[in-house]
């Protein structure tokens, strides 16, 4: 597979998931880079925007097993990675295994379970394995976590902690649609839900080996200089308390990589890394006190750097 079979690939899937998802194209995008890219989603929003369709559609686009999570207060972590039972007739002990066994896993509401059980999944997202028992037991692939959560209700929940928020490759948020979309969701949903007449249009195997083709990316070295040195602004700006990692730093570089095979190309440009500072780097910032009382939020920092930090000299960015 060539990076324009990655970007048909890409295309056949968005347009598949758009038939049941209205005006969310840029949403959709977003997660075929995390899927393409080999990252995790978290989807932050209110109520009934869509979330959980859209986790959903895409998972049956890609003709991936889908599992879901309903995380709530008294989850606990066998709950989700899986419990040993012992089988009787052959006398051992048998892996039995959690809804986290997925090659699409859709983790609902989770800020609403308790921190020892979100910490459950950090194994699963960084090393693609769980361990029950002393004994690990790998992961399906392709795997993506799309985890999503409420920003607006504080009761009863757990806000996640920075080392988990650090491994979701992205944060995105839906919005409400306009007018004239949500007309359309009401026109499509007249007889049924278009979910439920959705067919694959891909298979893992093609996921795979998009991923495989991301990897080879020609990411220049001007440009990875131009990507630190955002990265590395975040830790010495007056409004931010906490800077990204150098996680941070790599997954803005995987997440352009995969933007650019979506697009076509067999290198990066350096709207790919502007395009995707956003929901790469606002969700690893800690904005100071200070800052937040004043209104000015993790994004208006990246969109300001952005515009201050000067772009590499022109030229081609095209491996020579």
């Amino acid at each position: 597979m060539d990076d324009l079979r990655v970007q048909e690939l890409a295309g056949r899937v968005l347009g598949n998931v758009e038939r049941v998802m209205v005006g969310k194209r840029a949403a959709i995008e977003a997660i075929l880079v995390a899927m393409f890219a080999g990252g995790h989603v978290l989807v932050e929003d209110v109520p009934g925007v869509g979330k959980t369709t859209l986790v959903r559609a895409t998972a049956v686009s890609v003709g991936c097993e889908f599992r879901r999570i309903q995380f709530t207060p008294d989850l606990l972590p066998s709950d989700v990675i899986g419990i040993s039972l012992f089988h009787q007739p052959s006398g051992e002990f048998r892996f039995q295994p959690g809804p986290i066994m997925g090659q699409v896993v859709l983790a609902d509401e989770i800020n609403r379970t308790s921190p020892k059980t979100q910490s459950s999944l950090l194994e699963a997202m960084e090393e693609r394995q769980v361990t029950v028992d002393g004994r690990s037991y790998p992961l399906p692939e392709p795997f993506l976590l799309l985890a999503t959560q409420n920003p607006v209700e504080y009761e009863g929940t757990f806000p996640l902690p920075e080392a988990q928020l650090d491994r979701f490759l992205l944060r995105i948020r839906l919005g409400y649609p306009g007018p004239a979309e949500e007309r359309e969701v009401l026109s499509r949903l007249e007889r049924e839900h278009p979910l439920q007449a959705l067919k694959a249009v891909a298979g893992p195997a093609e996921v795979l080996a998009a991923q495989a083709e991301v990897k080879k990316i020609f990411f220049h070295h001007d440009l990875r200089a131009y990507l630190v040195r955002i990265v590395e602004r975040t830790r010495n700006h007056a409004d931010v308390f906490l800077g990204a990692s150098p996680r941070g730093s790599i997954a803005l570089f995987r997440s352009a990589r995969a933007l650019a095979a979506i697009r076509g190309r067999q290198f990066v440009l350096p709207d790919d890394v502007k395009a995707m500072a956003g929901p790469v780097l606002s969700h690893r910032l800690l904005m100071r006190a200070e800052a937040e009382l004043r209104g000015v939020t993790a994004e208006n920092v990246i969109e300001g750097l952005l515009r201050e930090i000067p772009v590499p000299p022109g030229g081609s960015y095209a491996p020579h």
